[in-house]
């Protein structure tokens, strides 16, 4: 079975943003901000904007590919590719958040950036895997990549808090 490529692309990349953006933001407002309501509330609403407005940008820019392919090679369906896009943001957003809502703060921060960091490791691995291009090296690449979009909400946070 061949994967279409533009679905794998909209589906790793949900993935990806999804856990470094939204972790980047629950780990930032949680240092900030010590009011578990405000974290969640905070939280639920910058992965529900980012996950519509990444599924509006897929749509978008893929939608100019395929004005500008004259040859047909672009088959996928924009709308689908938009839907992935959203729930694999939106589900992989919500991995960082459910340890807030479960757990006693700051440990819930601390389950949230492992958790986040666990799966984009295993995203990674499954990524390196799929295109059979170096798996350890694959999830190397996006744990580090997520470490340190983690590292700026934290120092954001910490410098800002109220």
């Amino acid at each position: 079975m061949k994967i279409n490529e533009d679905y794998l692309r909209s589906f790793l990349f949900g993935l990806q943003d999804g856990l470094v953006s939204t972790t980047g933001v629950v780990v930032g407002i949680t240092t900030g901000v010590q009011d578990r309501a405000i974290i969640i509330l905070a939280s639920f609403v910058a992965v529900s904007v980012e996950a519509t407005s990444m599924a509006a940008g897929q749509y978008s820019s893929e939608k100019a590919v395929h004005q500008m392919d004259k040859e047909g090679k672009h088959t996928d369906n924009l709308i689908f590719g938009a839907l992935i896009m959203f729930f694999s943001y939106l589900l992989a957003g919500l991995i960082p958040i459910i340890p807030i809502i479960f757990l006693p703060l700051p440990t819930a921060s601390y389950i949230s950036i492992f958790a986040a960091f666990f799966g984009l490791f295993t995203i990674g691995f499954l990524k390196g895997h799929l295109v059979e291009h170096k798996p350890l090296r694959s999830a190397v690449e996006m744990f580090i990549i997520g470490g340190v979009a983690t590292l700026i909400g934290v120092i954001v946070g910490h410098f800002l808090r109220v």
